[in-house]
């Protein structure tokens, strides 16, 4: 699967599919609960299931107050 990640600057992994979103991430150092991350405009979440194949867009989760 293809990881692109938008933290600020912009970067492509290729990393295992076929697991949680949660794993993946982990899996390339990003903090699950500091980012969004987006499939075929479709918001994710943690638990969802990302599988060979398919490309995922992970963002910065900025607030402000």
């Amino acid at each position: 699967m293809r990881l692109i990640l938008r933290l600020p600057e912009r970067k492509e992994v290729e990393l295992p599919g076929g697991r949680p979103l949660r794993a993946i991430l982990e899996e390339a150092g990003i903090n699950p609960e500091t980012v969004v991350a987006i499939r075929n405009e479709e918001l994710l979440t943690l638990e969802d299931w990302v599988g060979e194949g398919e490309t995922v867009e992970v963002l910065s989760a900025i607030s402000g107050g």
